[in-house]
């Protein structure tokens, strides 16, 4: 069919593809799929043998990608699948491997909420150690210190579970964990309002350049990430001049 017709009669062209000004003519469904072919790629339906889906995505507004495998591609894919289906099966030690990772699965949840529960207790324990260290300077209830947690977002727990526990509070913690500097700093609400301190301020000017790093977030609450962990005494030092200074 000449290529012009074929386009009036609402056939599709691939974009990239290139056309003669005869073409072939695929119609799956007039109100469906009309499409120009560059070609036939097999003689007949029966030479693509084995046809597997292996992909699906979103290419555009309402326009999907479908990529699948045929013929002897496709049989190398399930081969290679029964292969890994094998050594999981293996390395589980059972003939049924996705009921034992579900069990897994399960398994690791329930670890997850008992180690949740035991790390709440540790910052707790912790809380209230350095709540009772915590230097009266002026009026307010200083707290510096170099704490142990396993990670950042265990340091900004730590910082909520001092909260309930002082009052005019000004805290910062520091943390080295995994051989990288992280600190936190804590103001109570009425006393950042009326010593006109920002948590935000002092890490981004005070605690960032001292550790090489970066942070931010809010007025009363905010953290610090940075490679230089040799400096955390420093950075207590630095905050803590901050607070006399005001």
């Amino acid at each position: 069919m000449p290529r012009e017709e074929a386009l009036k009669l609402g056939a599709m062209a691939l974009f990239g593809e290139k056309y003669g000004d005869v073409v072939r003519v695929v119609t799956i469904d007039p109100s469906f799929s009309i499409e120009l072919c560059g070609g036939t790629h097999v003689g007949h339906t029966g030479m693509i043998g084995v046809f597997t889906i292996v992909s699906e995505s979103a290419v555009a507004a309402g326009v999907r990608r479908i990529e699948a495998l045929t013929g002897p591609a496709a049989i190398r894919y399930f081969s290679e699948k029964v292969s890994q289906h094998k050594h999981i099966a293996e390395a589980l030690k059972t003939n049924d491997p996705l009921k034992m990772i579900n069990k897994l699965l399960e398994e690791k949840a329930a670890l997850e909420k008992k180690m949740e529960a035991l790390e709440a207790r540790e910052l707790a324990a912790t809380a209230r150690e350095l709540a009772a260290a915590a230097i009266q300077i002026q009026d307010v209830r200083f707290v510096g210190q170099k704490v142990e947690v396993a990670s950042a977002d265990a340091l900004k727990k730590l910082c909520f579970a001092l909260k309930p526990q002082l009052s005019d509070y000004f805290v910062v913690l520091t943390a080295a964990i995994d051989g990288k500097a992280h600190v936190a700093v804590l103001i109570d609400d009425a006393l950042a309002a009326s010593k006109n301190l920002d948590a935000a301020q002092i890490i981004k000017q005070k605690v960032a350049p001292l550790i090489k790093g970066g942070g931010g977030g809010q007025k009363t609450l905010a953290t610090a990430g940075g490679q230089d962990a040799s400096k955390l005494a420093d950075v207590l030092e630095a905050v803590k001049s901050t607070l006399i200074v005001s």
